[in-house]
């Protein structure tokens, strides 16, 4: 009897602290749905489909509404005009990183992803510039992006035409690539330190994409051994998986609408021919494969929501206030299948991105690397990789 007495009063308490720190920002946070005590929201989000309940959510309460993962509260953004207003408007207030504790534990608060302050400028600021001095968006990155095309093709016809799936394959081109950065070498398929690396980044993913995830001593340098490390192995994660993933869903697409790929194999061609490799430089002849490329990851929506950022400092956003450390989490699946943006956009159509002359056409709502002050490192070795090794597979 005690011990339940003990219970009720430690339950009660719980619920006060909760109540209290929920009316406690009452009227500074947006609206949302009531949060059970101590759970939140959870109850109220599908843990399997995240973005889908964020979608009805919006519906009721708007563009911005807050919602309770235990007893923390994140305020939501949906929609390109909330997205855009805090991640370019206010990019430098938003820019914090906000938890996410799966992770954190491995990276230790190193790295570029879920690093803030000094950390996070100076790794970032340092990798980009190592980056670009190895190639990023110049020739010399294209070349060994070209040469692993070859050898993915090469793999693939090994398959003689028969039913495979290509999964392992598409991971170790763009893995290689990276590779190649990195190590300045290039690794066979059948390599068992690659293989090894390989098995490493699959039970990682697997680990990170279960529902239920989602919830030291630094020296005065951040260039630390242990930072280089986790920044490389960060690199490696982010460079591989993505692309992979990106390639394997687009030649599915491809698979179901065997209209598209015969249009853009024609431009491929038209503008190519068949004796050699697909450039960069070709993208701008090839409107049609640049606008499939595009639509590949706008229709996948690879990332629905962003990693959580918090608020640096505190802020007025719109009617609300936003006190420092407030977490965000931004619906870039609003913004890429905006329907006024991309008419019927659960439809595949490479024509979303492309004019009434055929010409290819930007969109300040194709989001799928974010935007803002935490945009992808590697947006540009990406966008490189996809296009060559779509053209040169088709």
């Amino acid at each position: 009897m005690n011990l339940f007495i003990v219970l009720v009063v430690c339950l009660l308490c719980l619920i006060s602290i909760f109540l209290w720190n929920q009316n406690s920002t009452k009227g500074k946070l947006p609206p949302g749905p009531t949060p059970f005590p101590i759970i939140g929201n959870i109850l109220q989000i599908d843990t399997n489909n995240i973005n889908k309940s964020l979608n009805k959510l919006a519906e009721v309460y708007g563009p911005v509404f807050t919602v309770y993962f235990g007893m923390k509260p994140t305020v939501v953004l949906h929609g390109y005009d909330a997205v855009k207003e805090v991640l370019i408007d206010h990019g430098e207030v938003f820019s914090g990183r906000g938890s996410f504790p799966a992770m954190e534990y491995m990276s230790r608060g190193l790295g570029i992803v879920l690093s803030n302050g000094e950390v996070w400028k100076q790794t970032r600021r340092f990798a980009l510039m190592v980056l670009r001095n190895m190639g990023m968006g110049k020739r010399t990155i294209e070349d060994r992006i070209q040469e692993e095309a070859l050898c993915l093709v090469e793999a693939l016809k090994k398959t003689n035409a028969s039913p495979c799936d290509p999964t392992f394959l598409l991971g170790c081109a763009p893995c290689n690539v990276i590779c190649s950065i990195i190590f300045q070498n290039r690794y066979e398929y059948s390599d068992k330190k690659f293989l090894t690396l390989m098995e490493y980044f699959n039970e990682n993913l697997k680990i990170l994409s279960s529902s239920w995830i989602q919830e030291k001593y630094y020296k005065a340098s951040e260039f630390t051994l242990d930072n280089l490390v986790t920044t490389t192995w960060e690199i490696f994660g982010a460079g591989t998986e993505t692309t992979s993933t990106t390639l394997r869903f687009g030649l599915l697409l491809l698979l179901k609408y065997p209209e598209v790929t015969a249009k853009a194999q024609k431009e491929i061609e038209h503008v190519i021919g068949k004796h050699r490799s697909p450039c960069m430089q070709d993208r701008s002849n090839m409107p049609y494969m640049d606008a499939l490329v595009h639509e590949v990851q706008r229709v996948i929506d690879l990332a629905p929501t962003s990693f959580p950022y918090s608020v640096t400092r505190n802020i007025k956003f719109r009617e609300y206030i936003f006190p420092k450390g407030t977490e965000i989490i931004t619906s870039l699946s609003s913004v890429l299948h905006d329907g006024k943006e991309f008419p019927n956009p659960e439809q595949f159509d490479p024509g979303h991105f492309l004019d009434e002359s055929g010409n290819f056409k930007k969109s300040d709502y194709f989001m799928p690397f974010s935007t803002g002050k935490r945009v992808c490192v590697g947006e540009g070795l990406a966008r490189m990789e996809l296009f060559v090794f779509l053209s040169s597979i088709l």
